[in-house]
């Protein structure tokens, strides 16, 4: 296996004689060397003590005559030598540039592998950060173009478009108020406040363009008018007409009523206008007189006007259910 340090192991060289060694020669000579490698105490001891290089070499040559194998003098000679000459001692080598890079070169797959992925992942931080910033200025801009060039132009547009329509000062007094509304809310840079003036201004001039008429039902089965009697005063009585929207093109409309009993606004096409008991008596008289009711026009909504103009007496109130 491959170590992460680096260092040197000195492994004796075995000379020999003119015509060089053996190969089974050559194999004793590595094997004292292994063999003094993994005994390097008890040799250590041994060459410690002058005069005991004889002792060694003895204690050596009977391992090897234990296993039936015979060593010359001489290899023995060169192992103790080897020893001697700190052959066998593993030298650190030292802290340093030379060994950083070569621990790194020894570790160059997992190195490699971890600056690859650092680069991938500032890749896609770099790509990140880039695409955020561009999304910021593309909706500072957006808004900057909103508020100085879209807003403004809408709201102009719609305020012409309005104003065409309106044939009444309530009319235009009302697309004025909502143009108004629409300039002061973008002099201080509130955009959905400008965009709620210009959609009212729209509904404005759908509102103006709009005519019907206020018809009293008077449908077999069903009733023309109604009478409550309210909860705080049981001894009175309030009296209603039921009616429905209906354009010249005989369609029934429906509008937001707020009913006066429960405060509840409900989006309806049929619901009760409040009279006075002269106006509810009078239409009662004109149905009975032979079943049909003559006068069934309580209200006409002209063009360019913004309520209907009611052709008898009503009160301010009204019930979306009886």
């Amino acid at each position: 296996m491959t170590s992460a340090t680096s260092g040197s192991l000195s492994v004796p060289s075995v000379s020999s004689g003119g015509n060089g060694q053996s190969l089974d020669e050559l194999m004793l000579a590595m094997d004292v060397v292994d063999t003094l490698r993994h005994q390097e105490a008890v040799a250590e001891r041994e060459i410690a003590q002058d005069g005991r290089d004889e002792g060694l070499k003895e204690r050596l040559r009977r391992l090897y005559e234990s296993q039936g194998l015979e060593v010359s003098d001489r290899i023995l000679d060169e192992g103790i030598a080897a020893l001697k000459e700190s052959r066998f001692t593993y030298e650190r080598t030292p802290a340093g540039l030379s060994r950083t890079l070569a621990g790194l070169w020894v570790r160059r797959g997992r190195v490699m592998a971890g600056i690859a992925t650092l680069i991938v992942l500032f890749g896609m931080w770099s790509a990140y950060s880039s695409w955020i910033t561009h999304s910021r200025e593309q909706a500072a801009e957006a808004a900057r173009i909103e508020l100085t060039e879209t807003l403004p132009a809408n709201a102009k547009t719609a305020e012409e478009a309005a104003m065409a329509e309106a044939r009444t000062k309530a009319a235009q007094d009302r697309v004025q108020q909502l143009y108004r509304d629409a300039t002061l809310a973008l002099a201080r840079a509130d955009a959905p406040a400008a965009r709620v003036a210009v959609a009212s201004l729209e509904t404005l001039r759908q509102s103006l363009v709009q005519t019907y008429q206020l018809r009293i039902v008077t449908r077999q089965g069903e009733r023309s008018g109604v009478f409550r009697i309210p909860d705080a005063n049981t001894s009175a009585r309030n009296y209603y007409l039921i009616v429905e929207a209906v354009t010249p093109d005989g369609e029934l409309l429906s509008f937001p009523i707020r009913n006066e009993e429960t405060n509840a606004t409900t989006v309806v096409s049929r619901w009760g206008v409040r009279v006075s008991q002269a106006t509810y008596e009078a239409v009662r008289d004109d149905k009975m007189d032979d079943g049909i009711l003559q006068n069934n026009i309580l209200a006409t909504k002209p063009r360019g006007a913004l309520k209907p103009v009611y052709e008898m007496p009503v009160s301010d109130g009204a019930i979306t259910k009886w």
